[in-house]
């Protein structure tokens, strides 16, 4: 979407940014300019080194709270790169096999046909597991155990292991819940202490009620360009596809009042509720792909790092409907949906735009989050623009 300029598009920008990168500094202005940002933060860091720290604009719909160095918002799926660091972390330490049977961990689960489905099948999104067949009522996303009883109960929707499709929300149970019961942790607690304490990373799985008060207000996505495709009206246009039975279940998952809501802050959703900044994010993924270590502080093994990159998934998402690329939790790249000019650099977006990415080739960490939700379900244009502008400096 482009927004016409006037003066009052003249949006602060606060923070630092190297000199080398100042068509970084151009283009995360012209977001709020020419394409309709409110508020958000850009964050990378090269070779271990903090390059850009930006942020700008609003965290309210009534633009009366500025945007500050200390603010988190709601990046959606992009919490599911911290969930999949934390099982490559059990794995490197021993803990957790992804081509043992999910079972092997958490007999219940395999009930209704799933005692062969593996934790990699999980992490890959082939388990056929992205949608409970049963209504579920808005209150039972908030509750843990009522999630993973669904998922014990419910039957895959195709043959593990042979095709796949995005699994949105309940890849953060699935995963999580195996989390659990291989560290004795919920996903939330098992983040902050083994890897954003560590990391001094600002990502929260679970809000407490002091840190409510620095989330931005996440507000729904201005309408997309007439012919382009968008995977939520497609949702709302077939409501008997997978596409919709994973998206709208329950129906309260497609409202911006959910995911601003305490409830929603309060709960793990370790799918989709994860709060950050963009430096967070940096962070996170310029210790990938510095191999497993940033400062100082080893957080994987440099085998455990690597595998982090191995594609597992590829071809035609039967729930996103376009071609999509998976690694043991991580998003890939993808040529529809490129993050600089390594086709292995790999991450996650999140729904509205939020996206987090790791370039070991180039040892680039890269995050950027906003308030202002867009169309895609990939990589947002505004997204595109910054990397676009990073990689042309670097």
């Amino acid at each position: 979407m482009t927004v016409a300029k006037n003066d009052q598009d003249m949006t602060p920008i606060e923070g630092n940014c190297d000199a080398r990168f100042e068509r970084v500094r151009s283009a995360f202005a012209a977001n709020f300019s020419d394409r309709g940002e409110d508020g958000a933060a850009i964050a990378v860091m090269v070779d271990g080194r903090l390059v850009v720290d930006l942020w700008a604009g609003f965290t309210d719909r009534a633009r009366s709270k500025p945007w500050h160095r200390d603010t988190i918002v709601n990046v959606f799926s992009v919490t599911k790169g911290i969930v999949a660091l934390a099982a490559n972390q059990l794995r490197d330490r021993g803990l957790l096999d992804f081509d043992a049977p999910v079972a092997r961990y958490w007999p219940e689960f395999s009930q209704a046909g799933k005692a062969d489905v593996t934790v990699r099948h999980l992490l890959s999104h082939r388990a056929g597991l992205p949608a409970i067949s049963r209504r579920l009522a808005a209150a039972d996303i908030y509750d843990w155990q009522t999630m993973v009883v669904a998922l014990e109960k419910q039957q895959p929707l195709w043959e593990p292991g042979v095709l796949h499709g995005y699994h949105a929300l309940t890849f953060g149970w699935l995963v999580g819940e195996v989390i659990r019961r291989c560290s004795g942790m919920d996903v939330g607690n098992y983040v902050r202490e083994h890897i954003a304490g560590p990391l001094r990373l600002d990502f929260k799985i679970g809000l407490a009620p002091e840190d409510e008060a620095r989330a931005a207000e996440v507000m729904g996505s201005r309408p997309p360009p007439p012919g382009s495709f968008n995977i939520f009206a497609e949702a709302m246009r077939n409501p008997d596809s997978l596409t919709a039975r994973t998206f709208t279940n329950p129906p309260s998952l497609m409202r911006s009042t959910t995911v601003n809501s305490h409830e929603w802050r309060a709960a793990e959703i370790p799918a989709a509720n994860g709060h950050c900044d963009a430096r967070s994010l940096a962070r996170l993924y310029a210790m990938l792909a510095g191999r497993g270590t940033l400062d100082g502080v080893r957080t994987i093994s440099l085998e455990g790092a690597r595998l982090c990159a191995v594609e597992q998934s590829r071809g035609d998402d039967l729930v996103l409907l376009v071609p999509t690329r998976f690694s043991a939790g991580f998003m890939m790249a993808t040529p529809d949906a490129p993050c600089g000019p390594n086709p292995d650099a790999f991450g996650h977006p999140g729904a509205g735009g939020a996206l987090g990415f790791a370039d070991p080739i180039a040892n680039v960490g890269f995050g950027y989050v906003m308030n202002r939700m867009g169309p895609n379900i990939l990589v947002d244009p505004r997204a595109t623009a910054l990397i676009d502008a990073f990689y042309e400096s670097l």
